[in-house]
């Protein structure tokens, strides 16, 4: 007999990065003895790195036993046509302590002849930043296949970029093709398509402790670039209190800012999982008789089968994500 789904909470994976610092143990609470903790994956389906329950009765299993036993139960019926036992989202915090590579995605197509992938679209909720801290996203003139080669032939590449500086609340929807990099000083959150794909174009001349420059991706890359896309990555959104305010919303998922300073009565309309990032404050989940609470830096995933549940907090920030 299956358990009865609750609102799933999953054990951070956490990943030591070069560029990486301390914020997600200061400031999110996350537990590690890595040196240079870069990225947290809250909820992850990617091969090798699959995301364990670490509350209630399914406490140890995996995300991957739970889509194969709960099926659209968990993740929605359109969901489950589409993606069978592959969970479609990557749910991240990133901290930058130092500069991450200049790169970019391919999209659906290219990865999936290439990496027998999905493509990697993504957006960035920047939960903090140092003051001047920025994010590079595009070009700062219009940019075609020639003038990029050369600029990076002749390790001039930062001329031609878009630096954009940054503070607490800016979102940025980083579709594929778009050439990109968090600068350091920078903590986001992070939602994007299940994929571990990215091709490195400029890395800034460091080394790892052995003197090694990481590997770049150019020949890769370059077919991957769209030097066409319109400067529309900045993200406008309303904060309406006690509503879903929303920022993105793409055919790979929808994201809502949700600001909560009292008890909200949820419905799923959506056949889909729900998916809750705590950003600022914290916050109670009520379902299926199973309360959970939910801290920042902290992410819960409430199955597509429950179509109704509360939200309590006097003063809580949610990012809201579905597909």
């Amino acid at each position: 007999m299956k358990n009865k789904l609750y609102p799933l909470k999953f054990t951070p994976i956490l990943k030591d990065k070069i560029w990486g610092g301390q914020k997600l143990k200061t400031l999110l609470n996350k537990q590690s003895d890595l040196p240079n903790i870069g990225e947290s994956w809250e909820i992850s389906d990617v091969e090798g790195d699959t995301s364990i329950v670490c509350n209630g009765n399914l406490k140890g299993q995996s995300l991957k036993q739970l889509q194969e036993t709960y099926k659209e139960d968990l993740i929605g019926l359109q969901n489950y046509r589409i993606f069978q036992d592959k969970f479609p989202l990557l749910i991240k915090f990133i901290d930058a302590k130092e500069d991450l590579s200049i790169q970019l995605h391919p999209n659906d197509e290219l990865a999936a002849k290439r990496h027998n992938s999905f493509g990697k679209t993504e957006m960035w909720y920047v939960l903090q930043a140092d003051n001047d801290a920025n994010l590079i996203v595009g070009f700062n003139q219009k940019m075609n296949r020639e003038t990029y080669l050369k600029h990076l032939e002749n390790k001039t590449l930062t001329q031609i970029l878009n630096f954009d500086k940054v503070k607490t609340g800016d979102t940025y929807f980083i579709e594929v093709g778009r050439v990109h990099a968090i600068g350091a000083g920078v903590m986001v959150a992070e939602i994007q398509q299940t994929s571990d794909i990215t091709y490195r174009v400029y890395d800034w001349d460091r080394v790892d402790a052995n003197g090694n420059e990481r590997e770049l991706h150019n020949d890769l890359a370059i077919d991957a670039f769209d030097f066409d896309m319109p400067d529309d990555f900045r993200v406008n959104y309303d904060k309406k209190e006690n509503q879903p305010n929303e920022m993105v919303s793409c055919q790979y998922f929808t994201t809502n800012y949700l600001k909560v300073t009292q008890t909200l009565q949820k419905k799923n309309h959506h056949d889909s999982f729900l998916i809750y990032m705590c950003v600022e404050g914290e916050a109670n989940i009520l379902a299926n008789g199973f309360l959970e609470n939910l801290k920042k830096g902290e992410t819960v995933l409430v199955p597509a089968s429950i179509e109704s549940f509360e939200i309590s907090s006097e003063k809580a920030t949610l990012l809201e994500v579905y597909v």
